[in-house]
């Protein structure tokens, strides 16, 4: 009997957590100077967040630096769900097929989206192009646009104007991730035990891990030397090292 959820194993979830934490240490790991300037660091927003809202100079970098990691964790959170799901009986997960998850009968073809906000016009109609595909080769099949964290919770037929275009396919779907959850697993609350049992399952992995993994990140430590041996503040230091080229900015 499985400790956490019904319609996974435990060491299939055990599993996708172990992978999602290993997405997330890369992630840490991968922020180095040269990626945390690589787009430009708005400083002037930097500093009004510092005043604004009372921070320190240095906990305004770490969140800066949170806030590009997070762009990678939240594909790697989409992947999550497409592992969990790719383990219920009867699914399997996409390797580069052009599906994330497909039904072994080839019934069930879906593209997993953790927002519903991820999208543009172009991309939704890549998307609807794909789905048809896959409708239209599978006589017999269904296929979804999923969407885990949906504005509501729904299934309906995906239909209407994108790119100035209309689309239309009896058998495309979008529907929200609980939904989703749902028609793979049987269990119209198989997300809300999956999130309830998260916590749970995240410990008990976290205490198979030694405890020397370092998933911290030298970037902001790097920063406050350099500023501290400049005589700058942390700002001024991360302003000069972006824009040494502007006029005036030699003079930090």
């Amino acid at each position: 009997m499985n400790k956490y959820v019904d319609f996974v194993t435990d060491k299939h979830l055990i599993d996708c957590i172990s992978n999602l934490h290993n997405s997330y240490l890369n992630a840490k790991g991968g922020i180095t100077k040269s990626t945390f300037y690589a787009n430009k660091i708005d400083t002037i927003k930097l500093l009004f967040d510092s005043r604004f809202n009372n921070l320190p100079e240095e906990a305004i970098v770490d969140v800066e630096i949170l806030r590009q990691v997070d762009k990678s964790i939240n594909n790697a959170i989409g992947t999550f769900h497409e592992e969990i799901l790719g383990g219920i009986s009867g699914y399997s997960k996409g390797n580069l097929s052009g599906y994330d998850i497909k039904s072994n009968q080839n019934d069930l073809f879906a593209d997993i989206k953790n927002k519903h906000n991820t999208m543009n016009s172009s991309s939704a109609e890549s998307l609807f192009q794909k789905l048809e595909k896959f409708a239209n080769q599978y006589p017999k099949s269904r296929c979804f646009w999923v969407q885990i964290l949906a504005k509501d919770t729904f299934f309906e037929k995906w239909s209407g104007v994108i790119n100035g275009k209309y689309y239309d396919h009896e058998r495309v779907f979008k529907i929200s991730g609980d939904q989703f959850y749902y028609m793979l697993t049987g269990d119209k609350n198989a997300f809300y035990n999956l999130y309830k049992v998260l916590p749970v399952a995240i410990s008990d992995y976290m205490k198979t891990k030694p405890s020397f993994v370092n998933d911290s990140n030298t970037v902001a430590e790097d920063l406050v030397f350099h500023s501290k041996k400049a005589g700058r503040s942390l700002l001024d230091q991360i302003t000069f090292e972006n824009f040494p080229y502007y006029l005036g900015f030699e003079q930090l």
